[in-house]
């Protein structure tokens, strides 16, 4: 199955996690703070990190992003808040999922299965968008503005993507959950809210606009 990096300052929270991933027939790694966690996934093949928000040493944000400097491995992130500002700045940070405490661990196991599946590459077919100083390499999996790449969390080029592949058409909010976050998907409207803010700020001003809100239906890519 799958090497799960566990990282939680808390032992009972650890053990209660490794317990359901190991009856599930996957390894697990423990760490109880940023800076084990950060040593652990340079020195081991981990396939999904859970990471605590709340920790000695170093905190799960700042944690996750020096590990997303050498590496992409999947991120689920744990809160004790289920606030907006720790959402938005976990997906910042390069996340692809937020868990609020208290959580079914059966719920997580079955989110870390979904994200897993997602994160599988698909066969690549050199396909590239253009349009003026906007150019989206499919192939690449990069986005670019003015020649200079942007750095995207893998949700918020996800989106793009299949926004850019859906042009002129009005794709529902329901639509963008089951086909980007896949039926399996845990969450609510929230996250979706969340990657287009995010969205639209990296692609500025001029080409944030390209993304159309549909009122009580979805979004529309007019490119």
């Amino acid at each position: 199955m799958y090497k799960i990096l566990i990282c939680d300052d808390e032992a009972k929270i650890r053990s209660l996690l490794a317990k359901y991933a190991k009856f599930e027939g996957n390894q697990v790694v423990e760490a109880s703070n940023g800076m084990e966690a950060i040593d652990k996934v340079k020195n081991n093949d981990v396939d999904i990190i859970i990471m605590d928000i709340m920790m000695p040493e170093l905190d799960g944000f700042s944690a996750v992003r020096e590990i997303r400097k050498f590496s992409n491995v999947p991120v689920i992130m744990l809160s004790a808040r289920g606030e907006e500002y720790d959402r938005i700045h976990g997906f910042e940070v390069g996340i692809d999922d937020y868990v609020t405490k208290p959580f079914s661990p059966k719920e997580l196991m079955m989110r870390i299965d979904a994200v897993l599946k997602r994160s599988k590459p698909a066969a690549a077919i050199h396909d590239v968008y253009e349009i003026e100083q906007l150019k989206i390499d499919f192939t690449a999996r990069k986005v670019l503005l003015d020649n200079v790449e942007i750095e995207l969390a893998p949700k918020e080029y996800e989106l793009l993507a299949y926004l850019v592949k859906h042009k002129g058409v009005a794709v529902t909010r329901e639509a963008l959950l089951s086909d980007v976050w896949g039926y399996d998907f845990f969450g609510d409207d929230r996250t979706l809210d969340t990657h287009i803010k995010l969205l639209r700020k990296h692609l500025g001003e001029k080409y944030a606009a390209l993304i159309v809100t549909l009122r009580g239906i979805g979004y529309r890519f007019e490119g």
